[in-house]
């Protein structure tokens, strides 16, 4: 998942319930993928900021040598900038992007 390439919004956006729930005919069901589908965004992220910061750690025991990194702040920056999971989610529902199975 390339997070740059994305074109899901940072703000807080209205959408149209018809539109949300036009592929499953039932909103709560359209919801209910989105959520998960966040979820799973939200862990990825998660996973992929935690390795980059791994890179930065240090592992002493004194607290005198704290120092700022400044390649660790830019990558934080980075990730606090990025859209949140559950718009992400929403992005790729309204571009037919998640594949999903009913089991009726």
């Amino acid at each position: 998942m390339d997070l740059k390439k994305t074109n899901a919004p940072v703000n807080t956006t209205t959408y149209n319930k018809t539109i949300i729930e036009e592929p499953t005919g039932n909103v709560y069901e359209a919801i209910t993928i989105i959520a998960r589908r966040a979820n799973q965004i939200n862990s990825e992220i998660k996973k992929e900021l935690i390795d980059k910061l791994d890179e930065f750690a240090t592992y002493n025991d004194s607290l005198e040598e704290i120092f700022e990194n400044k390649e660790q702040i830019e990558v934080s920056k980075f990730y606090e900038k990025l859209p949140k999971p559950h718009a992400l989610a929403v992005q790729e529902w309204m571009d037919g992007k998640i594949y999903y199975k009913t089991s009726k």
